[in-house]
């Protein structure tokens, strides 16, 4: 008989039964309530026909709640420590399959034979190397529910302005929003910031073919590749002739004097194509 996941034991006294303490190093801070892990899991839309994957599940708390909402879980977990907690709790779900390894050194997709989805709290220290992870392949989440450092929340959702190659890499593949803030007493130990949960929708229809989107992001580190340099000046890395810079920069209607930051996702586009 399942144990109804929403009846919360305090994730100290699960670790304290296996002598587990947490470690800073994997960026082990665990939720310590229940009605957030559930808005969290309900952001998902989930449904029993979803495949989801869950990255660093921890003692599993999050892990039950997708369980009970989905079909297939594939919950992949670094810390061999965990492990066995993990066998333990989850041992009365049959729709869990428990991965020991890294997301990074793993190809997730190869886990579904169908589309799917990623809802998690993500060890913060490597947020970035798991978002490029997971959109890099030609196979990529449809939908992603990501626990996430504020700052990196904000850095992801940024608008032209303030945009990064992060949140250009990110929006190139998808719509990001906030869905709402975790303040750092929700967690155990209690992080020095607060958190944010974000929601990815991929986009319906690619903007850019996925052989291209190594070159494509080349362009975007080299035009960012000073920040307080106009965008003309950067470019020259790539285009040596300023006259030839400036008339590419014309036809696709971007002032070069502008900074990379400012530029919307469309326009790298184009300058792309046009350079192509």
């Amino acid at each position: 008989m399942r144990i109804d996941p929403l009846i919360m034991i305090h994730p100290k006294g699960i670790l304290g039964r296996y002598g587990v303490h947490p470690k800073k190093s994997l960026g082990q801070n665990f939720l310590v309530e229940a009605s957030i892990l559930q808005r969290i899991c309900d952001l998902g839309t989930l449904t029993r026909t979803d495949n989801v994957l869950e990255i660093g599940p921890g003692i599993g708390s999050l892990t039950k709640i997708i369980a009970d909402s989905s079909g297939q879980v594939v919950a992949i977990e670094l810390d061999d420590r965990l492990i066995a907690i993990l066998r333990d709790e989850l041992a009365g779900y049959d729709n869990i399959r428990l991965i020991h390894d890294s997301v990074l050194d793993v190809v997730p997709s190869e886990f579904f034979g169908a589309p799917y989805k990623v809802v998690a709290n993500v060890p913060y220290y490597i947020t970035g190397a798991i978002l490029q992870h997971l959109l890099d392949p030609p196979t990529k989440p449809s939908l992603m529910v990501l626990t996430v450092q504020k700052e990196v929340a904000q850095r992801l959702t940024a608008e032209p302005g303030k945009m990064s190659i992060l949140s250009v890499s990110v929006q190139l593949h998808g719509d990001i929003n906030t869905e709402f803030i975790i303040r750092a007493g929700s967690f155990w130990p209690k992080p020095g910031v607060d958190s944010a949960v974000v929601r990815f929708t991929a986009h319906k229809d690619v903007l850019i073919e996925q052989s291209e989107v190594g070159a494509f992001m080349k362009l975007v580190r080299t035009g960012f590749s000073s920040k307080r340099k106009q965008l003309q000046k950067n470019l020259r890395a790539i285009i040596s002739d300023r006259d030839q810079l400036q008339d590419t920069l014309t036809s696709v209607g971007i002032d070069g004097t502008r900074r990379a930051q400012t530029l919307f996702i469309e326009e790298w586009l184009a300058l792309f194509r046009s350079l192509s």
